[in-house]
């Protein structure tokens, strides 16, 4: 994680908190935490379960940071999120706002490269997959090749990429950082 300046508390914002785990899991850190969701019943766990934290009900757009009325943010997390909206560009650009120059974003999302996708069709999963009558599922699916360079659009640099969750290549979800270039970095 981006270290906050000298003499100032770090400052984490999650998009898409739900019921505000990893939220908890930073404020025993000593960060100070506001997490935005659209679930008011996760939003109600995490206020009972985390009352140092900040907690609305926000949706995850270009608009977030303006929304919150805060500054920016020295970490942006967006965990199991992107594959939920239908603007992931919307939501990836309020992200780099939110985040600090300099500052860290971390998203992560199911894994669907070619190898795992060509399994899933051979072992004739494909329906089961991507059910269509399931409300509220995916409705976005996306790979190392079609997240990063959407990363990359909405203005993240340094980008790692990390597979996790069973064998390599049928990973079952992925990580991806990346950075908000620094005040002068291109």
């Amino acid at each position: 994680m981006a270290p906050a300046a000298t003499g100032r508390q770090t400052t984490v914002l999650d998009v898409g908190c739900g019921n505000g785990a990893l939220c908890g899991r930073f404020l025993e850190r000593g960060y100070r935490v506001v997490g935005i969701d659209v679930s008011e019943s996760g939003l109600a766990i995490a206020r009972a379960a985390h009352p140092a934290a900040r907690f609305e009900m926000l949706e995850a757009d270009e608009t977030i940071l303006e929304r919150l009325a805060e500054p920016h943010f020295d970490c942006v997390t967006c965990m199991e999120v992107i594959e939920h909206v239908y603007d992931p560009l919307s939501l990836l650009r309020g992200c780099w706002k939110a985040v600090r120059p300099g500052g860290t974003f971390v998203c992560s999302t199911p894994y669907h490269g070619y190898l795992k996708n060509l399994a899933i069709a051979l072992l004739d999963k494909f329906d089961k997959h991507v059910e269509p009558w399931y409300v509220g599922g995916h409705i976005k699916f996306f790979s190392r090749r079609t997240l990063l360079p959407l990363m990359r659009e909405a203005g993240f640099v340094n980008l790692q990429f990390h597979g996790v969750g069973r064998l390599p290549y049928l990973w079952m979800s992925m990580v991806v950082s990346g950075e908000k270039p620094a005040r002068g970095d291109s």
